[in-house]
């Protein structure tokens, strides 16, 4: 089992000492992803249905004044101020950007870390940033996301690339450097519903949920359960072998201390005691999550610090398998 926690990439702490404190203390701690999600721009009128609150509003822009660090910047910025964690977007939206040159900044950065890039991918939830940064269209996200990974897939692994798409097309080019891993980075896909899942068993290395989607809750460790139950399913139907399929989650939410309730009274996972968030970390990894991140930001960089100090000090060392 490895943890990790978000690197603040908008806010007060979204500055290069603030940044570096963070991630150079959390990789002391034995913390080894650091996460980092993904914005480009923010539309000052936003409609769009936001998936993780329960009416849809957009619950983090009240206050919002627009400054977002680019995650692909942030990333190389990381993999210069740390030696050991690897470095996660959690979770690039894939239709923002060029395939080609964005497969050129993965491997860069690939090469430069020694190795220590995943792209965790998404397909985007709001349509007004898509209009912003001239994405293809909202609609097509899917279809976008599945073939720019599949170019991505192709730049990084053949020596003459070539691709015809719908939407993007390349052939006879060099491209290299190709990624220090092989065959490339860890593709983690983002997301909890039915077609994340079935994204994931067609071309995922990972599956990489977040606990809190109130259309699917994951926020119990049977629910969980049955999700998992769901994506197996679904690679079973292509013949895939589920164990190929690794296994994050990512609880936005956790807390030690009083313990949070799910709409019908259970205790949410990973909230409460130190022993029953460790619980809940093996309870998981006996399903076979291995990668588990977490929200530790406060008001203050000491607040921030303190929660993840306080996490590995009570909770690291209860947990199966955390080598540390």
């Amino acid at each position: 089992m490895e943890f990790g926690f978000n690197v603040p990439n908008s806010g007060g702490q979204a500055n290069p000492n603030d940044i570096k404190s963070i991630a150079q203390r959390g990789e002391a701690l034995g913390f080894s992803l650091l996460a980092i999600p993904d914005h480009i721009v923010f539309p000052r009128s936003i409609d769009s249905r936001y998936p993780y609150s329960a009416d849809g509003s957009f619950t983090f822009a009240k206050n919002f004044e627009g400054d977002f660090l680019e995650p692909l910047a942030l990333m190389a910025h990381l993999a210069a101020i740390t030696e050991k964690a690897r470095i996660l977007t959690s979770v690039m939206v894939v239709p923002y950007r060029d395939p080609i040159l964005t497969a050129k900044l993965v491997s860069t950065m690939d090469v430069l870390s020694g190795g220590r890039i995943i792209l965790g991918c998404g397909a985007g939830w709001m349509e007004e940033e898509f209009v912003a940064v001239n994405a293809p269209p909202f609609k097509e996200r899917g279809k976008v996301t599945d073939e720019y990974i599949a170019a991505f897939k192709e730049l990084w692994s053949a020596e003459n690339p070539t691709f015809s798409g719908n939407y993007t097309e390349f052939r006879d080019i060099f491209f290299a450097p190709k990624p220090v891993q092989e065959p490339h980075p860890p593709i983690w896909i983002g997301g909890e519903s039915g077609p994340a899942i079935r994204r994931t068993a067609r071309i995922g290395d990972a599956w990489f949920p977040i606990g809190c989607n109130p259309r699917h809750p994951l926020n119990t460790v049977a629910k969980f359960s049955a999700a998992l139950d769901n994506l197996k399913a679904e690679a079973q139907k292509i013949d895939r072998d589920p164990s190929e399929i690794d296994l994050a989650f990512w609880a936005v939410w956790a807390s030690l201390g009083e313990p949070s309730k799910t709409e019908s009274g259970e205790r949410m996972i990973l909230t409460g005691s130190a022993d029953d968030i460790a619980s809940d970390i093996n309870a998981l990894g006996d399903l076979g999550v291995r990668h588990v991140l977490f929200n530790f930001l406060g008001a203050t960089i000491e607040e921030s610090i303190g929660n993840m100090e306080a996490f590995a000090s009570e909770i690291m060392p209860l947990a199966r398998g955390y080598k540390g």
